[in-house]
């Protein structure tokens, strides 16, 4: 039975499927196709991450959400330490999640 996927996969997902002796077809993306899949990689691995189950699995998700992210650095030039120092401001400036606040209303 083929199942149709249409996204992006890891580079060694092929040699996995032949060890499973799978039959499959894959296709290189470059420039806008390739970005806009790993934006959508991003929303579907952050989804499996709200989705999982326990925190084996939760550690997993996050791994492979690292994983895109480093990805999306890399492909827009951006160096991880510049962004993990942004964050650093922001958080100075916004703060974090420390205190779990949730905002109900405002008025103008």
């Amino acid at each position: 039975m083929r199942t149709t996927y249409g996204k992006l996969i890891r580079d060694r997902i092929p040699e996995i499927l032949e060890a499973e002796g799978l039959r499959y077809e894959v296709a290189p993306l470059d420039g806008e196709a390739f970005r806009a899949a790993l934006l959508a990689k991003l929303l579907e691995e952050a989804g499996e991450a709200v989705d999982a189950a326990d925190t084996d699995a939760l550690a997993r998700e996050l791994a492979d959400l690292y994983e895109v992210i480093d990805a999306v650095l890399e492909l827009h030039g951006l160096d991880a330490d510049a962004v993990r120092a942004l964050q650093a401001r922001r958080r100075e400036q916004r703060g974090g999640f420390a205190r779990r606040l949730a905002l109900r209303w405002t008025e103008g």
